[in-house]
């Protein structure tokens, strides 16, 4: 059901072993609600929503949502469940079922295997994003002179020497040993565009421009339009351990955002805007988010999101696993009545935390960049389970 935009325009106004993450990353949002203090869905309390042949749920929602289901299948069967409500068990009799399935039918598909939960009280906040198309190149040349990084090897996680046992917990942060053995932080973007990677050949792409190349890292994932006209499909790979900073948090607390004579608007053109008209002051707020995004090459159809399947436009939605199932069906009633509908959730998002948030994805091309940069939605949100799955966890 929907694409990759809200996250720059909101997530501007928001603000190793190599074992680099493989989720999404940081997406902005815009005014989101307090943040949740329980852990996941188990803790955060789980009702018996409305029927689910009660909702209304339309011929074309059901249909590509199905089919962003059947794509899910394969995970749900083998991935552990974060939010604790589900076991791949559960998922076997829809995604058996699924696999010969009419699309044409899916609403008795989904009426049929399905039951509606309510995590919490219910209530949803619903951003957007997009998958965002820059001009680039796989060498460089004139005119495209901005490096698109991969993964770096000396890109690690380890502990400090110096931290204490006591407060090693969780995963180990990211950084890089220094010449002198010492493991301190990777680089930032500030160094990085000085050069700090330069002559390894880290490069698999260029783009033309530094702003346009900076929001496609916002998002995570993004299209290459090349000199001869093909497309060259970029997906996120990691990212350097720094600290996200949405600069559009900051201009708002600079007072460069709002109405009135000397102000931008509070959307990602806006930003983009205030950046073209004051280079050295948005070159200034662009390396004051020090996070930077690796990326690879993708010949999938479509980005991939934190499910490794592709993310569909008007189908996907990016959710926090901790509160929904990755890979389960979820149902939006919103006051952005073209956000309403059956969701997948195949997405997650750095910026996407806690109790029914979502992010929806809305594909590429300059309507679904206006969708998703306008996109914030508040309503309530059921989250679809298989079938038994309420009496079981209510037994427990």
């Amino acid at each position: 059901m929907r694409g990759w935009l809200v996250l720059a325009a909101m997530v501007l106004l928001a603000g190793c072993v190599r074992v680099v993450p493989q989720a999404s990353p940081p997406r902005s949002i815009g005014t989101p609600p307090v943040a949740t203090t329980v852990a996941s869905a188990a803790f955060a309390g789980v009702t018996r929503g409305p029927d689910v042949n009660s909702l209304g749920i339309a011929p074309g929602d059901a249909g590509t949502a199905l089919s962003s289901f059947i794509e899910s299948c394969p995970k749900l069967l083998t991935r552990k469940d974060g939010s604790g409500l589900t076991v791949a068990e559960d998922w076997r009799p829809a995604c058996e079922a699924a696999q010969g399935w009419p699309i044409g039918d899916a609403q008795r598909f989904f009426t049929t295997y399905f039951e509606a939960a309510r995590v919490g009280d219910g209530a949803a906040f619903a951003t957007g994003y997009f998958e965002p198309e820059i001009r680039g190149s796989r060498t460089r040349a004139p005119g495209y002179d901005v490096p698109v990084y991969r993964l770096p090897d000396d890109l690690v996680r380890a502990w400090p020497a110096d931290m204490p046992e006591s407060e090693r917990t969780g995963r180990p942060p990211l950084g890089r040993y220094d010449a002198s053995g010492n493991f301190v932080p990777y680089f930032e973007r500030a160094e990085i565009e000085d050069g700090a990677l330069e002559g390894r050949g880290l490069e698999i792409a260029w783009a033309a421009d530094p702003i346009e190349f900076f929001f496609l890292q916002i998002q995570g994932s993004g299209l290459l339009r090349l000199p001869d006209g093909s497309l060259m499909r970029i997906g996120y790979a990691g990212q350097n351990g720094r600290e996200y900073v949405g600069i559009g948090s900051v201009m708002r607390e600079r007072g460069l955002l709002g109405e009135g004579p000397g102000k931008y608007p509070g959307s990602m053109q806006g930003i983009i805007q205030y950046i073209h008209d004051y280079p050295e002051g948005g070159r200034e707020l662009m390396r004051l988010n020090k996070s930077w995004i690796f990326f690879r090459e993708l010949t999938t159809d479509g980005p991939l999101g934190a499910l490794e399947v592709p993310v569909r436009r008007e189908a996907s939605v990016a959710v926090d696993p901790n509160f929904v199932p990755l890979g389960a069906p979820v149902f939006l009633d919103l006051d952005r009545n073209e956000a309403d509908g059956l969701w997948i959730a195949q997405d997650t998002g750095g910026a996407i935390k806690g109790l029914n948030r979502f992010d929806t994805f809305w594909g590429n091309g300059a309507d679904a960049r206006t969708i998703a940069g306008g996109m914030s939605g508040r309503g309530s949100a059921l989250v679809l389970l298989p079938r038994g799955t309420l009496a079981r966890l209510q037994s427990q």
